[in-house]
């Protein structure tokens, strides 16, 4: 087996939408002798699965707020949290048939490892989620591609568990989707289950560690690697920009929903349902018990077609009279309302 590091320039790369663009490079480009293991730690972060609709999964105004990277994998599965205490793992072989969906015979060594530094109650549960004591520390997803496989998870070491909470914690409204909803369980981290003379370790640490587990031997030199070359990193900027760090595959690829929203705000009560497709406003109405001089069908016309981004609903705002229409109300009680 190869071991590659996520490095450029003799850095570490923490940034999720390249971290992915290297996982999927080496999937369709890189075919060695041997399966490759590749680790990488990213950046606060949320990774939400192919088939799911991201505004259903993330909480916009707290990812916003905390300026949080949300990025699409090509995977199945849920919405995934990433912070530096995150650790990530990534194997991809051959594809021989049988192995997809198999996720014990990737995790086994995950699992084998945490229970030689202590962690006895490590195990797989279910289809995809690694437990301790009932509770989620890693969920699993594979993808495969012209007889290649990928099999990836995050292995939560040391993460912010409040954090986790708030990120996936979407608005509580009126949402239809066709989109794949993520199933919230429990969740914990691994260091506090760790024997007391790993509790120094960080989530670098613990994944040296596993590294040496996994390769049975007791110095990383002995370890084959491959590494990243210009011409590799060429190809993985070229595909960050085209998917995973290109806010149509991110978000304007979420998958057709329709939205019901209500809120009492400065001037009343304002309900709206909106129809968004491919990421984009399609259609709009707005109801509610403000008083307001102007036709309410200008502001859902200016709302027509706009990219269902914070950003663009502000600036479709920014350029109307809102006192006009709804009275004294401040743009962002809408934005927040609409968004």
């Amino acid at each position: 087996m190869y071991y590659v590091k996520n490095e450029r320039n003799g850095k570490e790369v923490h940034d999720p939408s390249l971290n992915l663009a290297i996982e999927y490079y080496l999937l369709n480009e890189v075919e060695l002798d041997e399966p490759i293991l590749l680790f990488y730690i990213n950046d606060h972060s949320i990774i939400v699965g192919r088939n799911q609709n991201t505004y259903e999964e993330v909480n916009t105004n707290y990812v916003d707020d905390q300026d949080i990277k949300v990025v699409r994998r090509f995977s199945g599965g849920g919405a995934v949290y990433h912070d530096m205490g995150v650790l990530n793992f990534c194997f991809l072989t051959k594809d021989d048939g049988e192995s997809f969906r198999d996720f014990k015979k990737f995790t086994l060594p995950v699992i084998d490892a945490l229970h030689q530094m202590g962690v006895d109650g490590a195990e797989l549960k279910g289809r995809n989620d690694l437990v301790i004591d009932g509770k989620k520390f890693s969920g699993n997803a594979m993808y495969a591609k012209n007889n290649r496989l990928t099999a990836h998870g995050t292995l939560m070491f040391d993460s912010e568990i409040e954090a986790v909470v708030k990120a996936l914690k979407p608005k509580k409204h009126k949402l239809e989707s066709k989109g794949i909803k993520s199933i919230r369980s429990r969740v914990t981290n691994i260091k506090p289950y760790l024997d007391d003379s790993y509790q120094y370790m960080n989530a670098k640490d613990f994944r040296d560690k596993l590294l040496l587990y996994i390769f049975d031997t007791d110095t990383k030199e002995t370890i084959k690697e491959y590494k990243l070359t210009e011409a590799d990193w060429e190809k993985i900027d070229a595909f960050a920009d085209a998917y995973t760090g290109n806010w149509e595959w991110n978000y304007g690829k979420s998958p057709a929903f329709d939205t019901e929203r209500s809120e009492r705000l400065s001037v009343g009560t304002v309900e709206v349902k909106m129809n968004v497709r491919q990421g984009t406003i399609e259609a709009i109405r707005v109801y509610g018990d403000f008083f307001g001089m102007g036709e309410i069908a200008d502001v859902e016309q200016a709302l027509t077609g706009v990219a269902y981004t914070r950003e663009a609903i502000t600036s479709a705002l920014n350029g109307l009279d809102l006192n006009k229409y709804f009275g004294q109300v401040e743009v962002e009680e809408l934005v927040n309302l609409l968004y």
